[in-house]
């Protein structure tokens, strides 16, 4: 007993606690690993070090270095997996689904720290706009900025994912420079501790960004303030006694729960068993049940089917299941592990036996379980069991009661309407499968699935090839669902980082908008210069740099022209009789030639610091060009990103967007549009 090593809390900077007090143990043969420490965590301490310390190191980082971290970070972690891995397996995982969970977590930070580099600006300040005019003379205009709270996060996270659980609550709430104190499960904690450790042994991290929890929260939850935020994985039970805190509820601190939840998948009434489709969706099923010994949140808990093929999906089913080799992870051929602890089996155990009153039992552990590998009897290995209910619409049990272990339940129906039903019977869920060969089915019964699930998985032979699957959160698409899921949103790209900021809305001139944004605003002052704009490096470039062009009379040979070289000679530009019955009345310039004019007028042909154009946004043509017409344009510097990179002969390069607006003689705005280019460094 004195050998085995106590966990530690990071607090403040330093690792704390040890005397040994809660014993943990192996998932694989009951063996007593870790203990938690005995020693009280002073919570005012750690939130004043993530109000005082973390918050303040944060914001000396902009957007864009955060996210340069967070790949440093991703990066570092890479390389010592296989010191993840081999701790992972004594949750009982497998290496299939530890790489869910180890290489998920740190791909995770991969991702955010792209979409962070992509999409973000290189200050504090997140422009939300575009701007709105809000007086008819342009002095008065509106927009919206993010900006970082100044608060901290506490994110409490499930046994089932001790790594990916929180890197992907971290990464997002680090690109929005909130302070993090995380708190595990206490039955993996091991595992996630071990993540910190080497987070923290990077060296990458700034002070104070990350804090860890091993044990209880003790009253950290009613020291929080309305500008903290709170997120929460795990049961529904446990998220309606948090979210019911009454500092939360006083200090109005947001709370985003992601909560367990009865999943579903539906074979279509089209699908026969001669189809791929048929297969497809057994094989799902079969993988949703046994992976991560079906603890996962997004887990199929009801298989749903038409009444006249569920025996024959009941076959294939046990078919499958009869194959999946239990047992230890280290073991070869070894294709499911051990629930996470003995708590856990206990608990499993007594929910299958809720569900199985009145209903049939297809597979269980009378079907030959038996668990390979040494030591394995005093693990928490549990039979992948499959029930079958044939009256789900009365039975209220298969929609309420979860077996958080590898357990489905079959279900019957008799129309896609029905089907639809019973989906919702489970009062929200984090995601449904639908399985079908026909468009017209999932065009109807998508967006009624929809309302009450989080993410919808269409499943066929053509989507099949490239699919992650029914239980895959990605880092681009929102992860949470309505209802029982809890109602939260966590991951979908951007949309997770401005879950940690504050919006505000901003009233101003376009001049002060500006300025406070970062951005150039229609109507703004701008600064016009002798030297163009293309001329200057990056950091000589100022927002609002603007150059106003000379003038181009577009004329018949232009449309000729253009064209002939475009094949374009749809007949607005070329049929007059045709022209003249349109809106317009006559023949018009093609848009694109208005464009390729503008850009005409503003670029700088010699070499220079701009070295790419790679992309165009907001392309709008507003008006017609007709012949005869005047057309000139203004470019100004609207915005600029900092990626901090350099190319291979080791010069700096920004992004810089340009704001481009081409008015005709009337000064009437015609085609508007934003330029990004790539533009170099003094260096």
């Amino acid at each position: 007993m004195g050998n085995i090593a106590t966990l530690q809390s990071l607090i403040a900077g330093r690792w704390h606690g040890a005397e040994a007090f809660t014993p943990l143990h192996s998932a694989l043969n009951n063996d007593l690993i870790f203990h938690t420490h005995a020693e009280k965590i002073d919570f005012s301490e750690a939130i004043t070090y993530a109000r005082k310390t973390g918050v303040k190191q944060l914001m000396q980082l902009d957007f864009q270095k955060r996210a340069q971290v967070l790949k440093a970070l991703a990066l570092y972690m890479m390389e010592r997996k296989e010191e993840l891995y081999e701790i992972s397996h004594l949750t009982g995982a497998t290496r299939p689904d530890s790489w869910v969970d180890v290489e998920g977590g740190i791909g995770t930070l991969f991702a955010y720290a792209s979409m962070g580099s992509r999409e973000l600006p290189s200050s504090n300040v997140l422009h939300e706009g575009p701007a709105i005019a809000l007086g008819k003379r342009g002095g008065f205009s509106g927009t919206h900025i993010l900006v970082p709270r100044g608060g901290l996060a506490v994110h409490i996270n499930a046994f089932n994912f001790p790594i990916w659980g929180m890197l992907e609550k971290f990464a997002p709430s680090f690109l929005a420079a909130m302070p993090c104190i995380v708190k595990p499960a206490t039955a993996t904690s091991y595992l996630t501790h071990a993540t910190v450790k080497m987070m923290m042994e990077s060296s990458l991290l700034p002070e104070g960004a990350l804090q860890l929890v091993i044990g209880s929260t003790g009253d950290l939850l009613d020291r929080l303030g309305g500008f903290d935020a709170v997120t929460f994985t795990g049961s529904a039970d446990t998220a309606a006694k948090l979210r019911a805190n009454p500092n939360l509820i006083r200090e109005s601190v947001p709370f985003t729960a992601e909560a367990d939840s009865l999943n579903c998948a539906i074979l279509a009434p089209d699908v026969t068993p001669d189809d791929p489709e048929f297969d497809l969706f057994v094989k799902e099923v079969a993988r949703e049940m046994t992976g991560k010994a079906g603890q996962k949140c997004t887990a199929i808990r009801r298989v749903i089917v038409p009444e006249q093929h569920v025996d024959a999906v009941g076959q294939r089913l046990r078919e499958r299941l009869a194959k999946i080799t239990v047992g230890n992870p280290k073991m070869e051929g070894v294709r499911m592990g051990a629930l996470a602890s003995m708590d856990q089996h206990r608990d499993v155990t007594e929910r299958v036996e809720m569900l199985a009153r009145g209903n049939e039992v297809l597979f269980s552990a009378r079907d030959g379980f038996k668990p390979v590998g040494e030591g394995v009897a005093g693990g928490a290995f549990f039979a992948p069991t499959l029930l079958l209910c044939r009256n789900a619409m009365v039975n209220d049990a298969v929609h309420d009661v979860e077996a958080f272990g590898p357990v489905s339940t079959l279900m019957t129906y008799s129309g896609i309407d029905e089907a639809l039903e019973l989906a919702a019977r489970g009062k929200g869920s984090l995601v449904t499968t639908l399985v079908t060969k026909d468009p017209a089915i999932a065009a109807y019964a998508v967006p009624v699935a929809a309302a009450s699930h989080g993410r919808v998985h269409i499943l066929d032979r053509e989507s099949a090839v490239d699919s992650t699957g029914h239980g895959s959160p990605l880092p681009q698409l929102k992860h949470g669902g309505p209802g029982r899921a809890g109602g939260g949103e966590e991951l979908g790209g951007i949309r997770a980082v401005k879950h940690f900021l504050q919006r505000a809305a901003v009233q101003g001139s376009p001049t002060m908008l500006g300025a406070v944004t970062g951005e150039y605003v229609r109507g703004g002052a701008v600064k016009e210069s002798e030297l163009h704009p293309f001329r200057r490096h990056f950091e000589d470039l100022e927002i609002g740099h603007s150059l106003l062009t000379h003038r181009r009379t577009v004329s018949e040979a232009d449309i000729v022209n253009f064209g002939g070289v475009s094949g374009d000679y749809f007949y607005m530009h070329f049929d007059d009789i045709a022209a003249r019955d349109t809106q317009f009345g006559k023949r018009i310039a093609h848009g694109y030639f208005v464009l390729s004019a503008a850009a005409g007028l503003f670029v700088s042909p010699a070499p220079g610091p701009v070295l790419a154009n790679y992309g165009l946004d907001n392309l709008r043509f507003v008006a017609p060009v007709a012949i005869g017409d005047t057309i000139r344009a203004r470019l100004t510097c609207k915005r600029k990103v900092d990626r901090n990179r350099v190319d291979e002969q080791g010069r700096g390069q920004g992004v810089v967007a340009w704001d481009v607006q081409v008015t005709n003689q009337h000064d009437e705005l015609v085609a508007s549009y934003d330029i990004l280019t790539l533009v170099q460094k003094r260096g």
